[in-house]
């Protein structure tokens, strides 16, 4: 194990101990450095590899701070992950989205609020405005549908979810504008599909709203096999 290795666990270490809370500005350099008996090299590596996990925040003649430990900030490097992977594990990428937004949806159900529900149709009911227009504003469409499942996640009740939902969800936007642009009266069928997600939240229905979520992200994965490669730029729309 490296010495900035022996950084990060110590760092690690303190936090967990509840010696470094969040918000809370780590010891001058020097003293930190004698505490986890590492030169102060090391400690800046350390302390670079925790900035970059979103662990610590580095202020310029400010010193540094241990963040407020966000969830959805801690699991963004996942999505650094999910993007090594390429397109030979895109269906695997889209088939555990599939699975977190499944349970999202069910978890939402009960938990949605009034005022939730009703910005997720005000979004719905401009989609179904922009679908009537020519040309269609495709880009529009996906900030809508990207808008959309962000309420159903962000009212899960589980913040871990909710973070592994972005990092995953980020990930397809591309699929999505691809999809929107090349399959004939996708879009519609996609605002139908939020539709029917939508009535089985506002009704409180766990079972039918994931069901739903299920069905309408199985289509993005029937999808896959006809999407270009990451080279190709999308259509003109």
């Amino acid at each position: 194990m490296s010495r900035t290795d022996d950084v990060v666990n110590g760092i690690k270490h303190m936090i967990l101990n509840g010696e470094l809370r969040p918000g809370e500005r780590l010891p001058v350099e020097k003293e930190l450095a004698e505490t986890l008996g590492v030169s102060r090299g090391s400690l800046r590596e350390g302390v670079r590899a925790l900035s970059i996990l979103g662990i610590l925040n580095s202020r310029q003649g400010d010193g540094t701070y241990v963040t407020d430990l966000d969830v959805s900030q801690l699991l963004a490097p996942m999505g650094f992950v999910v993007d090594l992977q390429g397109d030979g594990q895109a269906r695997e990428v889209h088939a555990i989205r599939r699975l977190l937004e499944s349970e999202a949806a069910r978890l939402a159900a009960t938990r949605i609020t009034d005022e939730a529900l009703e910005e997720a149709r005000l979004l719905l009911d401009e989609a179904g405005r922009l679908l009537d227009e020519t040309p269609e504003q495709h880009e529009r469409i996906i900030e809508i549908d990207i808008a959309f499942h962000r309420i159903i996640a962000a009212h899960t009740g589980n913040s871990v979810l909710t973070g592994m939902i972005e990092a995953f969800a980020s990930r397809t936007v591309r699929a999505r504008l691809w999809r929107s642009l090349r399959e004939e009266g996708i879009d519609r069928r996609t605002h139908g599909e939020h539709f029917a997600i939508w009535r089985a939240l506002y009704y409180r229905e766990p079972d039918n709203a994931r069901i739903r979520m299920a069905n309408h992200l199985l289509g993005v994965e029937d999808s896959l096999p006809f999407l270009p490669g990451e080279d190709e730029e999308p259509p003109a729309s």
